[in-house]
């Protein structure tokens, strides 16, 4: 039987992660080491490691470095219960590790999100909640509304996992998809069912823009007032991707010149945003927590994601989630 091993800096994650008998399933696949196998216990390099063969993780994964990995050397793959894989993976590919992540399952709640946020930006929710709470507007009969959904034109930016598994769900709306993304091939945006186009249409177009790009040097600062003042009168802005593709500074000014846009923020950078930003109190901002990904009862799907991956695995099939090198250069 293969010989595993859960590595975590912080072990309640993995009963969190792997909690409701997803961790008695990779027990019953795997001869687990009973110790959660944290950063201080590598450095320590017990004799035990060095059979180990898997490492099944999630939040919290240490990175190893040549002394760790030294102290793992049957080490062949591991599964990641978790999103991005950036800030660990590379030494471990470099050494021909197998790397999966369970990105794949994180983007589900987050497209499921920003689907309720496009549905009800569309609607003109967040504006007309906001003056439901003044009575001469709701009794005069002057609380905005929105040009509804049917038929309205939702602008995506960056088509990864996140943006994809939006546009299968909305399908199911007659909503026109434009899409921005560097990367992205023709015939998978056929595939999408979107409309590619450049940065500056889909900000002209949209009636709601929604940012999913990856974090990375190349997309920091990308949007700023000169696309964000083309936006469409009454027009939405979300974003779940990260605040830093954002140039704060210049979306406060704009929302402040812009009353009719709305600005729906679940990241910020920084996070959360530092106190006596009028990201607090500018009336057409909506900020929340972070809390688009996976969290509470959604944790466990990216264990389901893993442990899958790793039936595959253990039968020599192809894999569906794993990383390589060349992805590190593109993905969040």
């Amino acid at each position: 039987m293969v010989r595993g091993v859960f590595l975590c800096n912080a072990p309640a994650r993995i009963d969190e992660v792997y909690g409701r008998g997803r961790r008695q399933r990779v027990e019953s696949l795997v001869a687990m080491s009973r110790t959660v196998a944290t950063e201080d216990e590598l450095k320590r390099q017990p004799d035990w490691l060095r059979d180990i063969e898997v490492a099944f993780s999630t939040w919290g994964m240490p990175v190893l470095g040549a002394a760790e990995l030294d102290a793992l050397p049957s080490l062949r793959a591991v599964f990641y219960a978790a999103g991005s894989v950036r800030r660990f993976a590379r030494p471990l590919l470099e050494r021909g590790i197998t790397v999966v992540s369970a990105r794949a399952a994180n983007a589900i709640p987050v497209a499921e999100f920003v689907l309720a946020q496009i549905l009800l930006s569309c609607k003109g929710y967040f504006r007309n909640t906001r003056d439901c709470r003044d009575p001469e507007r709701r009794l005069g009969n002057l609380a905005f509304s929105g040009r509804g959904i049917y038929g309205e034109t939702v602008g995506l930016i960056g088509m990864g996992m996140v943006a994809s598994h939006l546009c299968s769900l909305l399908r199911s709306f007659e909503l026109r998809v434009l899409a921005y993304d560097p990367y992205l091939e023709p015939a998978r945006a056929a595939a999408l069912r979107v409309q590619q186009v450049s940065l500056e249409e889909l900000f002209l177009r949209s009636y709601v823009v929604s940012n999913h790009l990856p974090d990375l040097p190349t997309t920091r600062g990308l949007i700023g007032r000169q696309l964000l003042a083309t936006m469409r009168r009454d027009a939405t802005f979300i974003n779940t991707g990260r605040g830093a593709q954002v140039v704060e500074e210049e979306l406060i000014e704009t929302l402040r010149a812009r009353p009719d846009l709305v600005a729906l923020l679940d990241v910020t950078d920084p996070e959360p945003p530092l106190p006596g930003s009028p990201l607090y109190s500018l009336p057409n901002v909506q900020l929340s927590s972070h809390i688009a990904g996976s969290l509470h009862d959604e944790v466990v799907r990216m264990a389901d994601y893993v442990i899958a991956e790793y039936e595959r695995w253990a039968r020599g099939e192809p894999l569906r989630y794993a990383v390589t090198l060349e992805m590190l250069a593109t993905m969040a």
